[in-house]
């Protein structure tokens, strides 16, 4: 793990970036006492938010309990809708 400044960072972005697909931890610090890691993302972390995974989670309870309305068809689709 390194420590930089956020003017550090500013001025060599590219090797930082480097250092942490290589899996280097490192830490930008901001003031006295702000502080940020520099992590890769995947492709799922910038579609499912934790509140989205919570809320996915919470969804499937329903369904396993049974306490969901089923529709069948269309007609039932658009008079939830309110079309």
């Amino acid at each position: 793990m390194i420590v930089i400044s956020s003017r550090e960072f500013r001025e060599h972005q590219k090797e930082y970036f480097e250092k942490v697909d290589n899996g280097l931890r490192v830490i930008v610090q901001r003031g006295k006492n702000k502080s940020y890691s520099i992590s890769p993302i995947s492709e799922d972390d910038m579609y499912f938010t934790a509140e989205m995974l919570e809320r996915l989670k919470e969804s499937i309870l329903q369904v396993e309990s049974g306490s969901v309305k089923k529709l069948s068809t269309s007609k039932q689709i658009r008079d939830l809708l309110g079309l």
